[in-house]
């Protein structure tokens, strides 16, 4: 109730105050808050040895800041390009990891899509889990050290992601994030065995606890706390955090090592994806397997309208069926039969396609035979086939995985 009295009090003075006035209100606040500011770093400074050596050790940190900014401008196109930003299709234009795009020749997004976001949400927990844990570690080990570490761990933490749910499109930076995490574990590691000045102390690590916070309520709120990518970008940020930050308090990690470290983790991303690559997208088949069903029952239903109008017999409709329908199924089943990699999600939709064109060519095999013959109860039997292709034919439509 105090503060609420004080700020109306205050509200009520600036209201009353004339426009010079403010200004020079706004003028000296500003002022004071920068001599507050700037006596709290010196004092800050003058008892923190960590802080000295860090700051001895690297001025300023340069590839965090280059990350951040690269990821907020990625966001600001999109923002303002076409599409929702949640819209898997958005995602995968900006460079979003896809397995049927990524495994067949679009390896860059494992890299890609570790800049792009799905949301300004999603944005801001990675960047609150970047920055600072980010800046501390860059000058700690290195601009290039960071650099290997980050990015092998987000490259790595994509593969995961492929090979666990290659038909879901993902985004995010926090496989390499939490790859910075194991990163700045294997400091700690290091820093308890050797101590120096640039061993980590507990309140510096405090002072990553809320932007740390930010980004791990978001991870868990989001299941990435669970996923396959932030696993595997610990597992190598901590792997490669082990050997760039070996000796890191008795000088900066060389860069043969750090090279040493990209390289590894290059060989182990090369053979992975190797396994992993030509997932088949069976969305687009499927597609059009929905529409020769559409253009196969159109067909004939304007020959029917013929047949009724006298315009054809029923030799001429059956020809129909003989000369288009059914060559178009058998073109159907043809690509069907030669996909291949098809992922474990879709594998039923593919069985449920094949014994849809199965059924559904029988439809119109008894159908054209019925015509020719003129026999009612094969004409029925058509019928009864065609029902059961197209409650078959349910089981074949592509859900909104993408």
């Amino acid at each position: 109730m105090i503060y609420l009295s004080l700020a109306v009090l205050a509200g009520f003075a600036l209201y009353v105050m004339t426009p010079q006035e403010r200004t020079r209100l706004l003028g000296r606040g500003l002022q004071t808050v920068r001599s507050a500011k700037e006596v709290t770093v010196a004092v800050h400074a003058a008892h923190d040895p960590f802080h000295d050596a860090l700051r001895a050790r690297t001025a300023w940190p340069v590839v965090t800041p280059a990350i951040v900014l690269v990821n907020v401008v990625v966001f600001v196109r999109m923002l303002f390009g076409d599409g929702s930003l949640s819209d898997p299709e958005t995602l995968l234009a900006w460079g979003g990891n896809f397995g049927p795009r990524t495994t067949n020749g679009e390896w860059w997004r494992l890299m890609t899509s570790l800049f792009v976001h799905a949301g300004p949400l999603h944005l801001l927990a990675d960047i609150a889990g970047l920055v600072l844990l980010g800046a501390m570690l860059e000058r700690l080990v290195g601009h290039f050290a960071f650099g290997t570490v980050y990015f092998a761990s987000g490259v790595f933490a994509s593969l995961g992601t492929l090979s666990a749910d290659p038909m879901t499109v993902s985004v995010g930076a926090s496989g390499a994030i939490f790859g910075a995490c194991g990163l700045l574990v294997a400091a700690t590691i290091w820093g308890l065995v050797s101590r120096s000045p640039l061993s980590i102390p507990l309140p510096a690590a405090r002072r990553l606890a809320p932007g740390l916070a930010v980004f791990v309520l978001y991870a868990a709120a989001t299941g990435g706390l669970t996923n396959a990518a932030a696993l595997n970008g610990l597992v190598m940020g901590f792997a490669c955090g082990l050997l760039v930050s070996k000796g890191f308090g008795d000088r900066k990690p060389p860069a043969l090592r750090s090279a040493a470290a990209l390289a590894s983790a290059l060989v182990i991303a090369t053979v992975s994806a190797f396994s992993m690559r030509g997932f088949t997208d069976v969305k687009p088949e499927l597609e059009r397997i929905m529409a020769v069903e559409t253009q196969t029952a159109s067909l004939y239903e304007k020959a029917v309208e013929q047949f009724r109008l006298g315009g054809i017999n029923a030799d001429a409709l059956a020809q129909v069926i003989d000369r288009t329908i059914l060559p178009e199924l058998k073109a159907a089943h043809a690509r069907l039969s030669t996909l291949d990699r098809v992922p474990a999600e879709h594998r039923s939709m593919v069985t449920a396609a094949v014994e849809y064109l199965r059924l559904r060519g029988e439809s119109w095999r008894l159908r054209a035979e019925g015509l020719h013959h003129g026999s009612m109860p094969t004409l029925q039997k058509a019928d009864r086939t065609e029902r059961a292709s197209l409650d078959v034919l349910e089981g074949v439509r592509p859900s909104e995985q993408k």
